[in-house]
């Protein structure tokens, strides 16, 4: 099973970009912010207040994101760019966070898209 991973806002309102993609299309459920929901996962790269997150706390929610990816090897973790639409940041100063991924994850084409 294929399992779209985006960009959320703790208060999981998943009304734009990714996030309403991961809700139209994969399940993600209004109001979780985190994790797993339906076949998508979330990662937090903004507060419950819609405020952006700082690399330092995005890079903790990425390792999480990455434990949970290794204990799930039955799944295949398709990656959005995090981080890169509405919270502002660049591609370069994501990336690096994910490196570590699992062999059943997946950067998405986007990714390497200028």
């Amino acid at each position: 099973m294929k399992i779209f991973v985006f960009g959320s806002n703790l208060a999981g309102r998943h009304g734009k970009g990714a996030a309403l993609d991961a809700k139209n299309k994969y399940g993600a459920i209004y109001g979780v912010g985190f994790g797993r929901t339906g076949n998508s996962y979330a990662i937090p790269t903004k507060d419950e207040n819609l405020n952006v997150l700082p690399l330092t706390t995005i890079r903790a929610w990425c390792f999480a994101f990455i434990e949970y990816a290794k204990h799930h090897s039955e799944l295949t973790f398709y990656v959005t760019p995090i981080g890169t639409g509405y919270a502002g940041y660049t591609k370069d100063q994501i990336a690096p966070f994910l490196l570590m991924m699992p062999s059943n994850c997946e950067f998405a084409e986007t990714w390497y898209a200028p």
